[in-house]
């Protein structure tokens, strides 16, 4: 028994030679739902922010996804080939982005804007910790329409045959990420901030976010072909798996340092 993929044209819609992406919808949504959940987080939090702030916000975090994603992709999964083709860094809609280094490039791009408008940035990236699962979770859903990240070959009953995956089932892993990254962290980061007010001590819900989005992916991870031009790195790790170790380690020290630090009243 299996589940049969569902065919969707990643394109939606085209407009002469410009394509219009699912994939490309959901990044644009997603920061859009984002930044009025920011705006809202913040009223709850009694915070003011600056007039137009969350337009500012909202240009800033799609440079930083946009550069830092694509930057992460090249330098980690690709910078042999975009070294003897260095046209197709450009091409976006060919080959993918790093969600890893898209999340540096937003932590450098809000901690810019927020010295720019003398906002507390850290305030600006805690709730955006909550926002965050929004966007992943249509991320997750565009990757799945596109038929790509697929998981491992298996036999279990929702196991699905990929166009690109070959004659096999597979895992849909995209789903498990889609679930695990993007619903289930949003109900427990959110929970965080409503009910136990983790917003109150700065980088408490950055750091919760990071190690918690951080394990899910290297849970997901399990169940996902790795990337074809890397494998498996020493026989049994992906890249995602590698680099979310140091991103625990990251969240890890957000989390021990927010308590050394002064909390919001």
């Amino acid at each position: 028994m299996s589940l049969k993929y569902p065919q969707i044209d990643p394109i939606i819609f085209s407009i002469g030679p410009l394509d219009i992406r699912w994939y490309s919808l959901a990044y644009v949504v997603g920061i859009l739902l984002g930044a009025v959940y920011i705006k809202f987080l913040a009223k709850q939090a009694k915070m003011k922010l600056p007039k137009q702030f969350i337009e500012d916000f909202i240009v800033a975090a799609v440079l930083g996804i946009i550069v830092g994603g694509r930057l992460g992709y090249i330098l980690v999964y690709g910078l042999d080939y975009y070294y003897h083709n260095p046209m197709e860094i450009f091409r976006l809609q060919q080959r993918g982005m790093s969600f890893h280094g898209g999340l540096v490039g937003f932590f450098i791009a809000v901690i810019i804007l927020c010295r720019i408008r003398k906002v507390n940035y850290w305030s600006i990236l805690d709730f955006s910790a909550c926002a965050a699962p929004i966007g992943i979770f249509l991320g997750r859903i565009a990757n799945f329409i596109n038929g790509e990240l697929f998981g491992r070959i298996t036999s279990v009953d929702w196991a699905m045959m990929f166009p690109m995956g070959g004659p096999f089932l597979r895992h849909p892993s995209q789903l498990y990420e889609a679930f695990t990254e993007g619903i289930l962290l949003f109900i427990i980061i959110n929970i965080l901030f409503f009910k136990y007010h983790f917003y109150k001590r700065p980088k408490l819900l950055s750091g919760t976010f990071t190690i918690l989005y951080s394990l899910a992916r290297m849970f997901c991870e399990a169940f996902r072909d790795p990337d074809i031009q890397i494998g498996y790195i020493f026989k049994y790790f992906t890249m995602g798996q590698v680099l979310s170790i140091f991103f625990i380690l990251v969240g890890t020290y957000l989390v021990a340092t927010s308590y050394s630090t002064k909390s919001r009243d």
